[in-house]
C-alpha cells in the first residue's frame, strides 16, 4: 500500500498529538478513504477522516487548534450527525466526526457509534493506527444510501477472505 507523502506527512504530524501517552486517552480511528487504503484498497485519499466520540471531538480540537479550520459543532444531514469539525495541515482537510449517528429506516437516530466495538489496528510507517473495520464501514455506507461505495467495499471483502 502506498500513501501520497503529503497524506502520509499529515497523519504523522497529527498522530503523536491524539497517542500522546502523557496526555488523557482519546477514542479514536481513521475512517473513509485513509482507512480503506491502510485495509489495503487501492483508492485515491484526499483527506483525512477521523471518528471520535463527543469529548474526542473537542479534545482533538484543543489539540490541533494551530490546524482548525471549522470549530467543533454539531452537524446534521437528512442521514448523518455528528460533532464535526475541520483542520488542515500543508493543504490536506482533515475532518473529525463526534458520536456519529446514522438515521434509520424508521426515522429514528441510531445510538453513537462505539468505535471499541468496530476497530482494527494498523502498522504503518511507524505508527500503530486504529482503523474502522471495512463492515462497519459497508454498514454506514449503506446507511448513507451510498450504495456503490457499499458494494466496492464488500467485492474488496470477499476478495480478501477468499
Amino acid at each position: 500500500m502506498t500513501i501520497d507523502p503529503k497524506i502520509l506527512k499529515a497523519l504523522q504530524i497529527i498522530y503523536p498529538e491524539l497517542t500522546n501517552p502523557g496526555r488523557k486517552p482519546i477514542n479514536w480511528a481513521v475512517t473513509g478513504s485513509l482507512g480503506m487504503v491502510l485495509h489495503g484498497m487501492q483508492l485515491d485519499i484526499n483527506d483525512i477522516d477521523i471518528q471520535t466520540d463527543k469529548e474526542g471531538a473537542y479534545e482533538i480540537e484543543r489539540r490541533l487548534v494551530k490546524y482548525l479550520v471549522k470549530l467543533v459543532h454539531f452537524k446534521a444531514t437528512e442521514r448523518i450527525r455528528s460533532y464535526f469539525g475541520v483542520f488542515e495541515i500543508d493543504g490536506i482537510k482533515i475532518e473529525s466526526m463526534g458520536d456519529v449517528q446514522y438515521m434509520l429506516p424508521d426515522q429514528k437516530w441510531d445510538s453513537p457509534v462505539a468505535l471499541e466495538a468496530c476497530r482494527d489496528w494498523v502498522e504503518y510507517s511507524d505508527m500503530h493506527i486504529p482503523v474502522i473495520t471495512l463492515e462497519h464501514e459497508v454498514d454506514a455506507y449503506l446507511k448513507m444510501g451510498r450504495t456503490e461505495k457499499a458494494q466496492k467495499l464488500k467485492d474488496f471483502l470477499l476478495k480478501k477472505y477468499l
